[in-house]
């Protein structure tokens, strides 16, 4: 694993990073923890969470975690808003964030997603009195387009506060960042966090076209991810995937993670665990002897 320069922040963060919306929805505390602590002993220092997740018990797991282990300083926290974005609302989601994660300060602050109610120079101004008052460092953005993100760079032209860092999707289905974002990212030095490597599991192989969805997997839970990835495009990514798997001698899960770990302008890429197997894997497919032609290979999928 490396450690990259996160935007223009003085952070270095791990290429892998720990997305933790399992803890507290999917998976006890003493999981958590556990999950946690091999973490950070691989070197994972980037951490992310948000109140949304699970009505903030995402961030009252990993709160506690850090106070018992006494690891704040050790970590990169970042966390999520969600809208409306107005300005009281800005601010009192981040007090209530503060508390649940027992700390007085937030590394990265992130705008969840767009909130085309709220004029964002509103936003940025709670944003703005944040950093002011030291309970925020940075403030960065997810889920925002490139033309969204533009937006808020130029108010920072004019004295708002910077978005350091974007969280997208990207994996081999979700990959509409490429021929905008991608570029505006490195262009602008800001940092990208990716979330959902292996797409909600459908890289995994676990799904086939035509057949049911197995229950209690993740796109029987959540069938909102269905539109996303089983369409023409997807199943042909899926199944071009499990061909090279069998061909080389390589699960998909490894293929998917390895390509989106080694795609160039992502900092870092979010994993998800309910058991410590799931942060070893991502690390072994990050160190996995996987040659460039056979990523270029994945990529004309």
């Amino acid at each position: 694993m490396e450690y990259r320069r996160f935007g223009r922040t003085e952070f270095e963060v791990s290429s892998i990073g720990l997305g933790c919306v399992t803890f507290g929805r999917e998976i006890d505390d003493e999981t958590s923890f556990g999950i946690l602590d091999h973490a950070l002993e691989r070197g994972i220092n980037l951490l992310d969470t948000a109140e949304g997740y699970h009505a903030g018990a995402s961030e009252r797991v990993l709160g506690a975690w850090m106070n018992a282990r006494g690891a704040r300083d050790q970590v990169v926290l970042a966390t999520k808003v969600a809208p409306p974005l107005g300005k009281q609302r800005v601010i009192q989601s981040t007090e209530e964030s503060l508390e649940r994660l027992q700390t007085d300060r937030i590394d990265i602050f992130q705008l969840h997603d767009w909130d085309g109610e709220t004029e964002l120079d509103e936003t940025l101004a709670a944003l703005g009195t944040l950093v002011e008052q030291g309970k925020v460092r940075y403030c960065a953005c997810s889920n925002f387009s490139a033309w969204q993100l533009a937006k808020a760079l130029l108010a920072a032209e004019r004295g708002a506060p910077r978005m350091e860092s974007i969280q997208p999707p990207y994996n081999l289905v979700q990959r509409e960042i490429e021929p905008d974002l991608l570029p505006l990212c490195r262009d602008q030095e800001v940092g990208v966090m990716s979330y959902s490597p292996l797409g909600a599991g459908f890289l995994t192989g676990k799904y086939r076209q035509g057949d049911e969805v197995p229950s209690g997997t993740r796109f029987d839970v959540i069938p909102g991810h269905q539109p996303i990835y089983f369409t023409d495009h997807g199943w042909r990514v899926v199944e071009g995937l499990r061909a090279k798997a069998d061909e080389i001698g390589r699960s998909m899960i490894q293929l998917a993670l390895n390509w989106t770990i080694h795609q160039p302008g992502v900092t870092s890429v979010l994993v998800g665990a309910r058991h410590t197997g799931h942060v070893d894997q991502a690390f072994e497919a990050e160190s996995a002897d996987i040659p460039q032609k056979i990523r270029d290979e994945q990529s004309a999928f």
